[in-house]
């Protein structure tokens, strides 16, 4: 098997495309980033929203169990 270009200066001019593929290649991988961020940031704003409701439920379960006890 033989590389399709004979040197490294070669393979970033893309043949003179360069321009256009590399274009490409940005346009995909900074959405593809962007969205491996959002869906991080997604998953710990959800966490921390099921760790404040959990929080609540336990204090309206101790005010209810005090409320009782009274």
């Amino acid at each position: 098997m033989t590389s399709a270009f004979a040197s490294w200066s070669d393979f970033f001019a893309m043949g003179g495309y360069a321009f256009y593929v590399w274009l490409a290649v940005v346009m995909t991988v900074i959405p593809l980033a962007a969205l491996v961020v959002h869906t991080a940031m997604q998953h710990r704003v959800i966490l921390r929203g099921v760790a404040q409701q959990r929080a609540r439920e336990a204090r309206m379960r101790a005010a209810q169990a005090q409320r009782e006890a009274a």
